[in-house]
Order: C-alpha cells, then sequence, then structure tokens
C-alpha cells in the first residue's frame, strides 16, 4: 500500500512542471544577451567535436551559432516555457502529468538541436527526434481516432525522413556532412541538384505541403498544449528552418517554381477549407497550413530572411490562439464545436482579448505582429516579376484568412450560448492566463522588434498607391465577406452558389485526407501486409525456414535411428539388402 501511495504521489507532483518553466525560461533569456551581441558584433560561432573517423569520414558533433539559430532558439524556449506553465493547469487531471512534461522536454529539445546543427547526421537525429515525440504525444489520449491520427502523422513524416537519409548516403561522396562547407564552391555543382532536391522533398512532409497535407489536422488529437506548441515553432516549421538553412544551395529553378506552386495551392486551399471547418481546433490548423504555405512560397522566390521573419512573428500569435482555443474548450466541457459556443466574450472577457488579438495579428491588422512579416512579404511579391496566377494566389489567400477569421469570431464572440441551459464559465484560471498574457505582449511588439533585429537597414519599396493599399483593400474584402456569411446561413447559400459536390471538395482539402489515408496509406500498408503472408510467411517459409526444418528433422531422426546402434535394425536390414539383391540376380 505504501509503494502505491509513493508512486501516486510521485505522479501528481507538479514541481517538474516549475523546474521545466524556470530552466527554459532561464535559457531564452540566455539566448537572448547571446543573439544581441552576435547580431552587433555580426559574429558566428562553429564548435566540432570529432566522434569517430573511418576511411577518412569523420563523423563530428557540430554546433553552429549564429544570429538566427540563437533568434529561433530563443522563441521556441519562450513558447515551450509558456506551454509547460500552461500545461500545469490546463492537464492538473492527468494522472502521469511528469510523463507528459518530459515528452513535451524531449519534443523542444529535438527541436534545439535541429536548430543549432549545420552537419546532416545530427540534423536527421533532431527531425526523427520530432517525428517520433511527436507520434507518442498525436497518440496521448489513446483512442482510435489518436491512433489513426498517429498513423497518419507517422507515415508522412517517413517520407521526409528517407530523404534525409538519402542525402546523408549521397554526401558521403563529398567527404563531410556539414553543408556549411559547400554554401561557397559547391554551390553550382550538378550533383547538389539532387541533394536540394531531396531536401525540398523532405521539407514538404514536415511542412505539410500538397500533396502531404492531410496530416496536420489530423495531428489536432494531441492535447491542447502539444497543439500550440507543433503548429507554433516546433515540427512544422522544422521543413522551413531547413531550407532556410540550406537556402544557398537551391540552384534548380524548375524545383523552386514547383514549389512556389504547391505552397501557393496549399495556401489557397487551407484558406478556403478553413470556412467550411467547424471544429475549433482544426480551424487554427489550417491556419497553420496556410501560414505554411505563405513561408514555403516566399522562401522558394529566394527570400529566406523574409521568410524566418514571418516564422517567428506567427509563432508568437498562433501559440497564443491555440492556447485561448484550449481554454475555451477547456471550460466548454471539452466540447469543440463552434456552432454550439457564442457570447463567451461576455463570460470570459481575458481569455477573449487575448484570443482576438491573436486573431487580429494573425489577419495582418496594422502595427500587430503578423502585420510587419505580411506586409512586407506582399510588397516583395508584387515588385518580383511573377505571372498573374501566383500574384492572384497570395491576395486571394490573404483575404481567406480574413474570412475564415472574422467567421470564427462572429460564432464565438457575438452569436447566443447555444451549448446548455445552464452553464459555468469563468476566466479565473490565473496559471493559464499568465502563460498566455506572455504571448499577449510578444503578439504585440515582436513584429517590430524581430523588424529592427533582422533588417537592420532599412528598406525603401517604391509601389504605385492602388498596389500599396491592396493588402488593405484584400482584408476589407475578407472582412465582409466573412460577416456576411456568418449572418447567413452557409447551407442556403450552398444551394445559389455552390453545387454540394464542389462543396465537399472544397470543405474536405480537395480530398487529400481520403486519398492519404485510402488511396496511399492504406494501399501501401495492405500491399505490404499480402507481401509479408504471402512471400514472408508462404513461399519463403516452406523453402528457407520451415522447409529447411523439416529436411534436418528427418535427416535427424534417421541419424538417430542408427545412432543408437540396434542390432536388430542392423540384421533387419541385412536382410531386406539380401533379399533384394537376391530378386535382382534372379531377374
Amino acid at each position: 500500500m505504501w509503494i502505491k501511495k509513493m508512486n501516486y504521489n510521485f505522479f501528481m507532483n507538479p514541481s517538474i512542471c516549475f523546474i521545466s518553466f524556470f530552466f527554459l525560461f532561464f535559457f531564452m533569456l540566455i539566448n537572448f544577451f547571446f543573439m544581441i551581441y552576435f547580431i552587433m558584433e555580426n559574429f558566428i560561432m562553429f564548435l566540432e567535436w570529432e566522434i569517430i573517423s573511418f576511411n577518412s569520414m569523420n563523423i563530428v558533433m557540430s554546433i553552429l551559432l549564429d544570429w538566427m539559430s540563437l533568434l529561433f532558439m530563443m522563441f521556441v524556449s519562450l513558447i515551450s516555457s509558456s506551454v509547460i506553465f500552461y500545461s500545469k493547469s490546463y492537464m492538473s487531471s492527468e494522472i502521469n502529468l511528469n510523463r507528459f512534461i518530459i515528452l513535451v522536454l524531449l519534443f523542444v529539445f529535438s527541436m534545439i538541436l535541429l536548430i543549432i546543427s549545420p552537419n546532416i547526421i545530427s540534423i536527421f537525429l533532431g527531425w526523427d527526434g520530432l517525428g517520433l515525440v511527436s507520434y507518442c504525444l498525436v497518440i496521448y489520449y489513446q483512442n482510435m481516432k489518436s491512433y489513426n491520427a498517429g498513423m497518419l502523422t507517422a507515415l508522412s513524416n517517413r517520407i521526409g525522413d528517407v530523404m534525409i537519409l538519402m542525402v546523408i548516403s549521397w554526401m558521403m561522396n563529398y567527404g563531410s556532412w556539414n553543408y556549411i562547407f559547400y554554401l561557397n564552391f559547391m554551390m553550382n555543382d550538378y550533383s547538389m541538384n539532387l541533394v536540394g532536391i531531396m531536401i525540398i522533398l523532405a521539407s514538404m512532409t514536415k511542412s505539410a505541403q500538397i500533396p502531404f497535407s492531410s496530416w496536420l489536422p489530423a495531428a489536432m488529437a494531441a492535447p491542447t498544449p502539444v497543439s500550440a506548441l507543433v503548429h507554433s515553432s516546433t515540427l512544422v516549421t522544422a521543413g522551413v528552418y531547413l531550407l532556410i538553412r540550406f537556402n544557398e544551395l537551391l540552384n534548380n529553378i524548375f524545383f523552386l517554381k514547383v514549389l512556389l506552386l504547391l505552397s501557393g495551392l496549399t495556401m489557397f486551399m487551407a484558406g478556403i477549407s478553413a470556412n467550411y471547418e467547424f471544429d475549433l481546433k482544426k480551424i487554427v490548423a489550417l491556419s497553420t497550413l496556410s501560414q505554411l504555405g505563405l513561408m514555403m512560397s516566399i522562401l522558394s522566390m529566394g527570400f529566406g530572411n523574409l521568410a524566418f521573419f514571418h516564422l517567428l512573428t506567427h509563432a508568437m500569435f498562433k501559440a497564443l490562439l491555440f492556447m485561448c482555443s484550449g481554454m475555451i474548450i477547456h471550460m466548454m466541457n471539452n466540447n469543440q464545436d463552434i456552432r454550439l459556443m457564442g457570447g463567451i466574450s461576455i463570460y470570459i472577457p481575458l481569455t477573449s482579448l487575448c484570443m482576438n488579438i491573436s486573431n487580429l495579428a494573425l489577419c495582418g491588422i496594422p502595427f500587430l505582429a503578423g502585420f510587419y512579416s505580411k506586409d512586407l512579404i506582399l510588397e516583395m511579391v508584387s515588385m518580383t516579376n511573377l505571372n498573374l496566377f501566383i500574384f492572384y494566389l497570395y491576395y486571394i489567400s490573404t483575404g481567406l484568412t480574413m474570412f475564415y477569421t472574422i467567421r470564427l469570431l462572429m460564432y464565438l464572440m457575438l452569436n447566443d450560448y447555444n451549448l446548455l441551459s445552464t452553464f459555468n464559465l469563468y476566466d479565473e484560471d490565473y496559471i493559464m492566463l499568465k502563460s498566455m498574457l506572455v504571448l499577449l505582449m510578444m503578439s504585440l511588439i515582436s513584429g517590430s522588434m524581430l523588424s529592427w533585429l533582422i533588417f537592420s537597414y532599412p528598406y525603401m519599396i517604391y509601389l504605385p498607391m492602388n498596389l500599396k493599399l491592396m493588402v488593405i483593400y484584400v482584408s476589407i474584402m475578407g472582412m465582409l465577406m466573412g460577416l456576411l456569411m456568418s449572418v447567413m446561413n452557409i447551407y442556403s447559400i450552398n444551394k445559389f452558389i455552390l453545387t454540394y459536390n464542389l462543396s465537399c471538395f472544397l470543405s474536405m482539402m480537395w480530398f487529400m485526407p481520403t486519398l492519404s489515408t485510402y488511396g496511399l496509406s492504406y494501399n501501401f500498408l495492405n500491399l505490404g501486409q499480402k507481401l509479408m503472408k504471402n512471400i514472408d510467411m508462404g513461399w519463403s517459409e516452406i523453402y528457407s525456414g520451415y522447409g529447411m526444418y523439416n529436411i534436418m528433422k528427418n535427416y535427424s531422426s534417421i541419424y538417430f535411428i542408427f545412432h543408437l546402434s540396434n542390432l536388430k535394425i542392423y540384421l533387419f536390414s541385412f536382410v531386406i539388402w539380401m533379399m533384394m539383391l537376391f530378386l535382382m540376380l534372379m531377374i
């Protein structure tokens, strides 16, 4: 009895939350001061530790510390410390709270290993660590939906893992796995095109671009604190960060154009699907997918620092958005359907304030965090030599962002409360609120702060007045359409504007979950089962393992009979042989 009580107290002991929170917060402060020094002095630190050497090939553990890795580590540690502090209250009913916190810490450390590594082997360790721990966190609640979502996430990410393994094997041709050595003299080498293509494919799987988009909304089966961490600064941004680091090596124009097209379509598809969705967490997940498409598309045009700028500003308000969604779901008795919510601004005003500000930052409302990066991205798109299709994809997707955000706010803030006749909404969970207020401050100031840090010299962008105000026009149009669609019934509009089949196509992410689940994963797994049944357990078993076993068993039984040295058996066999010999002579 004493042992059971001791184990229960150990698992319920919340001290690991505070230890993790203080450690990550202190780590964030250290990174912040170092990052300021590195930017001011234009300083880069490159450390190498040789682990093993064979055939002139060294396996080394490398660490690259520059302003980019330190700044990203600062943001990751700040968001993860807030998420862990938030989890103390959100996951308070969880018996194995320590196990959850340790999984989150493993997740964060895998991301930090990926950030500071210029070596493709240590990048792969962090990359695969993210995939493995994300699978453990997606299936955390242990039901059939979580298992299916976890399997889809794991199988989609395995494609990227295989690409990184192929890059490791290909880079053995060059004598080192440190990509930093190739930035100057290997850029125009034809064989580096292959490395660039495989890095692009790996990044597309991890950052959920078309056709690998279906796993990202499915990963919402994880607990909400995990979603806040995954969709802001860790798992889905790993692909974007990898492409930013390998940006100098991506010199194949054709594949960059393909990436631009696919990421633009991802941005557009996620914006449309979010307007049909009624699950609160999936709406926020689809908005993440839309912003990832924006980052990847601007990155494929060659603006690496701009993509990194948007990655950091997006991380702040998206983590806050998930935390607010989790608090609302928590108070709605774990209900996620926005049609049953409404009027929450009256009952939980502080959470509603955080939710509104993070949503407006997502839309790019002037002088919030998202404005500085999105406005600069759209102005650079207006200046570049692109065709009209890509130009319209950018601006329509920006309008769709405003569209689904206003629709979400209308359902949450202004409609009537539809869940229960008696309810108890409260806004006094100060642990959750404190962690949300930290990110609220960063959502307000991080855009201007990062624009001063990353772009230390002023950019002058000359555009006509109409193009300069295009962002405002598109945002206002999206807001008006969102208001209109929220006031009217979406199903009555479908009768007049869209056919039922087209509505199904648009609302189900262009049938990508169906294709991924039944078309790819199910067929490949079914093929693997048939191969195992017919070859491994069938012909191969009969003619190799089981067949050899039968032959050896028969021989051993005959040998055993002779081994007994029984005289009667010898005499009997001698008589038989003599009789056969006599018969043969007689014939």
